[in-house]
């Protein structure tokens, strides 16, 4: 017969002690049924943006506005080559001074036009940017809806939760682009 020390029993009985004790206290922390299930939903937030109406339409939106920017900027560029024309062409037949001033002129367009393109280049971001939050302010409501009506606890965003795999019946994109899509044509009539 083994012979067990007081130590043993002491260790052995607080063991069980803190076995019952964490299963009383885990199931006082249980969520009522009624809850959602842990389970975790996908949406993808690009292919919405991608595939829906409304975002198509700002996607056309968008590309009419890059457009007419490329235009402003090509007229610039069209400008600034002819300055350089000039230059290369009659620069030898002007003086120092007037060489000077040219080239100078040509530097502050130069100047003037990567400013432009930087400036052309922040307003298309800040529009694409406003796209995205208007999206995302459009489909936060369908998605907390249909992520609760199906019992999810967590609804991520696959580009930015980084997702590498998920189950198809977790992801509720496709549901989202068609409750998005019938929305915007409801408002749109």
């Amino acid at each position: 017969m083994m012979r067990r020390t007081a130590a043993w029993w002491t260790a052995t009985g607080l063991a069980l002690v803190m076995g019952v004790g964490g299963a009383v206290w885990a199931q006082a922390q249980t969520p009522p049924a009624t809850t959602s299930s842990g389970r975790v939903a996908i949406v993808d937030i690009q292919r919405i943006l991608a595939r829906s109406v409304a975002g198509a339409a700002a996607r056309e939106q968008l590309e009419k506005d890059k457009a007419a920017m490329q235009r402003q900027l090509d007229g610039q560029k069209t400008e600034l080559e002819k300055m350089r024309d000039e230059l290369e062409k009659k620069g030898q037949l002007l003086s120092a001074d007037a060489r000077r001033e040219k080239q100078d002129a040509m530097e502050r367009k130069v100047r003037d036009v990567r400013r432009l393109v930087d400036d052309l280049q922040a307003q298309l971001q800040k529009k694409e940017d406003a796209l995205l939050q208007k999206v995302l302010q459009d489909v936060a409501g369908l998605i907390q809806r249909l992520g609760k009506d199906r019992g999810f606890a967590i609804v991520l965003e696959r580009q930015r939760a980084g997702v590498l795999y998920n189950s198809t019946d977790a992801d509720l994109t496709e549901d989202v682009l068609k409750a998005y899509d019938d929305q915007t044509k409801k408002a749109t009539k």
